[in-house]
């Protein structure tokens, strides 16, 4: 199926991801301890947490692939979804300590100057991330999955934490080292803001809920297919990256079998065209006509 190859597809951005935080939070926890920088420390640390998120968002993708058996008839798919809700769990974890950590600082006025070199690093890292937060993103927008999509906006998240740590190292050499917890508050505040953005379309998903307009676009589609003279049910779910459609359409009472399960058919291919959509189920009923 078309769904289990683009999954396999999405399991390179995982590894992207993966063996990226691995370089760089050696990188990150070499340099800032050896010249001094408790930002760029806690940068690498913040990188090490990743490593874990990635991998679940990887061993979600693993689950995903498993066809459907006697448990699990519509397949494994939304472990996807459960991946994505874990690494927004762990990107809020890191968002909060990050923010305790910035306004402890803040408020008890701590301040070094770490040499000039951590910021080039920190620097570095960021450039790093966002090529893997772009190359991600545009793969699992390709290939729809949610998932990774999580994955990336994490990218995007330890980008700007390498930012954030960079302005506080230089800021301290200028004789500013509050910018380094204020950089950080900024920082921590991002992180959250996306973990929560992950987090409630994963619950949202997993509850099954569906957007309206994509619900009313699909509308659409049925009613405008010949033969249909109402719709009296559709509803719609998300499975993992997939969609699944019910729908209850009314035809003329006095069409036969055979026409009313074309109509049937119809209308589960033109929907079907439609991009992530992996099964359709149309329920036909006669249409009552006005009692004279």
């Amino acid at each position: 199926m078309v769904q289990y190859e683009d999954i396999k597809q999405g399991e390179k951005g995982a590894w992207v991801s993966i063996t990226a935080y691995l370089v760089l939070s050696a990188l990150k926890l070499g340099a800032g301890y050896w010249f001094v920088s408790g930002a760029l420390v806690a940068d690498g640390f913040n990188n090490l947490t990743d490593i874990v998120a990635s991998v679940a968002v990887l061993i979600g993708l693993r689950i995903s692939q498993k066809p459907p058996d006697r448990d699990h008839p519509y397949g494994h798919f939304r472990a996807e979804t459960i991946a994505a809700l874990i690494a927004s769990f762990i990107m809020a974890t890191v968002g909060i300590q990050v923010l305790i950590s910035a306004i402890g600082d803040l408020i008890s006025g701590k301040g070094h100057v770490p040499s000039l070199i951590t910021a080039w690093v920190a620097l570095f890292a960021a450039i790093c991330m966002a090529g893997v937060y772009m190359y991600n993103r545009r793969l699992a927008k390709r290939i729809n999955n949610h998932a990774l999509m999580a994955a990336a906006k994490d990218n995007l998240s330890d980008a700007l934490v390498s930012i954030g740590a960079a302005i506080g190292i230089i800021g301290a050499q200028f004789g500013l080292p509050w910018l380094d917890p204020v950089a950080a508050i900024a920082v921590g505040c991002i992180i959250c803001r996306t973990a929560w953005g992950i987090f409630y379309s994963s619950t949202h998903a997993l509850t099954d809920g569906f957007d309206a307009n994509e619900l009313s676009s699909l509308r659409t589609t049925v009613e405008s297919t010949a033969g249909v003279e109402s719709i009296k049910d559709i509803k719609a779910r998300v499975h993992g990256s997939n969609v699944l459609i019910d729908v209850i359409v009314q035809v003329n009472p006095q069409l036969s079998l055979i026409e009313s399960h074309r109509i049937s058919d119809e209308i589960e291919k033109r929907l079907e065209r439609r991009s992530n959509i992996m099964s359709v189920h149309v329920h036909v009923e006669p249409l009552e006509l006005p009692k004279s």
